[in-house]
């Protein structure tokens, strides 16, 4: 076969997909509530984010492998960083698939949570690795990490933990005795840990939240970007943070640069423009926010199932003794009202719908007597 098994995969649109191409070619409105592209989302960007893209700067390329010193030090100052410690990148997805050639040979394992996000499973077989899930259980209305099953995964070829902080689509931020637990297990294994961060400032309470950009125990990579943080996923730039013992931070940098060089990827109108777009920052994430909270207030007070959530951009709903597909797949037909069932980020049981907290709320009530008729 003239293409690689790594990009065999299977392509069938799915039942979900093909209602979707059906009503819209019927020319049907739908009220998507999957929506996670917050420039689709009616919000208000300030108009000074583009006045920095003429720049005269823009016209010269001076590349630097891990993003050029203004831009690392004002992400730094963003993320409370160590600019020295801070590579660039063009994305969240790149970071992870730099830490993925930097930790991994083929054929070797990642764990990462679940109920998680499904952009690692491609990630990973992209880089010719594997992945076990680790569960995070819901216990007494909290989310926890599971660590005895956690810890039965691990064996040789194991080499990093990932934790996203606060989780997607859970909202479960890593707990200070989670991570003590954490820095222990991957100490005794020599495992390095991700932490992806970037939700971590969408906080829907007052904690405590522990991030792990000050973590030193073992290697640790953080992760964030303009994505989550401004609302910017089109301005394509990422930022990581390596941390731990001073040899493997060392050597994690000195491998990463020749990494990120050989790419070269992050696009220098960006990198010129950084300073000046975190400026705006708390405006985007302030309006985000109160958007989160508000959709979030209104799902709870309908009485609908609203399991526990303490950060990011998504509400998890127990539906109770539903099947998923046929549920959203109903809903969508009937009411052409497109939610995520609980399968598509792996719970382990079933009974769940996700919902993005970020449509505006005259879309986002159309929901709630479609789910307060279910039985939670």
């Amino acid at each position: 076969m003239l293409f690689s098994k790594r990009t065999n995969w299977d392509r069938k649109p799915n039942a979900l997909n093909q209602l979707m191409d059906e009503l819209k070619l019927q020319g049907a409105a739908i009220v998507d509530l999957t929506e996670s592209n917050p420039t689709r989302c009616a919000f208000a960007y300030p108009p000074e984010i583009l006045q920095s893209l003429p720049d005269a700067k823009n016209l010269q390329y001076a590349p630097d492998s891990m993003g050029t010193l203004p831009a690392r030090e004002a992400a730094g100052r963003f993320c409370r960083f160590d600019p020295r410690r801070t590579i660039l990148t063009s994305s969240t997805s790149e970071s992870y698939a730099y830490l993925f050639r930097l930790l991994l040979d083929p054929g070797d394992k990642v764990l990462v949570p679940r109920p998680g996000y499904p952009l690692f499973q491609f990630l990973l077989e992209l880089n010719d690795a594997h992945y076990e899930h680790y569960p995070l259980v819901y216990d007494q209305g909290n989310w926890r990490i599971d660590f005895n099953r956690l810890e039965r995964l691990i064996d040789g070829r194991t080499k990093a933990i990932i934790v996203v902080n606060p989780n997607n689509p859970t909202g479960s931020y890593v707990k200070a005795e989670e991570l003590r637990r954490l820095s222990a297990v991957c100490r005794k294994h020599g495992l390095a840990i991700i932490s992806d961060e970037v939700f971590f400032d969408y906080r829907l309470n007052d904690g405590p939240f522990v991030s792990l950009r000050e973590h030193n125990d073992v290697l640790t990579f953080v992760l964030g970007g303009l994505s989550k943080s401004m609302g910017l996923p089109q301005m394509k730039l990422g930022w990581m943070l390596v941390n731990g013992p001073d040899g493997l931070v060392n050597e994690a940098l000195a491998r990463l640069e020749i990494i990120a060089d050989t790419f070269l990827s992050v696009n220098t109108p960006a990198q010129n423009a950084l300073a000046a777009w975190l400026a705006h920052a708390e405006t985007m994430r302030t309006q985000i926010l109160q958007r989160v909270k508000s959709n979030l207030e209104c799902l709870t007070k309908s009485g609908v199932n609203v399991l526990s959530v303490e950060g990011g951009w998504y509400a998890v709903v127990h539906a109770g003794h539903i099947d998923e597909e046929s549920f959203v797949l109903d809903t969508l037909r009937r009411h052409h009202i497109l939610v995520h069932p609980g399968f598509f980020f792996d719970f382990e049981l079933p009974g769940h719908l996700v919902l993005s907290l970020l449509p505006p709320q005259e879309r986002f009530v159309k929901i709630i007597s479609v789910l307060g008729g279910q039985d939670g």
